[in-house]
């Protein structure tokens, strides 16, 4: 089975449709499948449901899928970097479901496990919970959290090989290896592919057993917020 791809439109054939579920990767800006969001914005496929912990900023990242109203419905823990997002779910374009970040980030884990559910303490007692089976054990309260699956998972990692296997770096550890479980089909761009087998057993972080389709490209480093002060 081939699984490297020259590019993120290549990896992409065949897999987009409208209406589909993406679980992105990633954390803030760092991390971030950028250049298959990018991609998947050219394609302009549309009402799509996105699982990411933020959509990114207003030019970059997921919030490029804003701006042609490209996403339905965001499942997310933090979008306050997003000005477009804002305008939107106040306008009644994009329906939200908010998550604590653990709790998604588990929802993504299970997923991937196979595991239909599970009980958490995280949410009990606000907004989060309402609608949602609540139940107690050894005298605390818990709320039930569906595991979350995606059609596509895209993801960014650092290093990868020509079955898959895959390594993340620092802050790219956040949601990329859960989202790499969690979807049917697993799409990884990596800054380097190296050959099958140089990759140490135990920095492996997603086996290329959950992976279908890998491309090398190059990635812009952008900072979320940039604070500096005079020397």
């Amino acid at each position: 089975m081939k699984k490297v791809f020259s590019s993120a439109d290549e990896a992409l054939n065949g897999v987009l449709k409208d209406g589909i579920t993406i679980a992105a990767g990633g954390f803030g800006l760092c991390g971030i499948p950028e250049n298959l969001i990018a991609a998947i914005k050219n394609s302009g496929v549309k009402e799509l449901t996105i699982a990411s912990n933020n959509a990114g900023v207003d030019d970059f990242g997921l919030g490029l899928l804003l701006q042609d109203r490209q996403v339905k419905k965001m499942i997310s823990s933090y979008v306050g970097e997003n000005d477009l997002f804002m305008q939107q779910y106040l306008a009644g374009e994009l329906e939200i479901e908010f998550n604590p970040q653990g709790t998604l980030a588990e929802r993504l884990r299970a997923g991937g496990a196979g595991i239909p559910g599970f009980y958490t303490a995280t949410g009990v007692g606000t907004k989060i919970a309402e609608g949602k089976e609540i139940k107690e054990f050894d005298g605390k309260t818990y709320v039930l959290e569906r595991g979350l699956r995606a059609d596509l998972a895209i993801v960014k990692a650092w290093k990868g090989d020509a079955q898959g296997n895959l390594t993340y770096r620092k802050t790219a550890m956040n949601f990329n290896p859960e989202c790499a479980t969690a979807g049917k089909i697993t799409i990884a761009e990596v800054e380097e592919i190296v050959p099958v087998g140089s990759i140490d057993k135990m920095q492996i972080h997603t086996p290329g057993v959950y992976v279908q389709r890998i491309f090398a490209a190059s990635h812009e480093k952008r900072i979320e917020q940039r604070t500096t002060r005079a020397a």
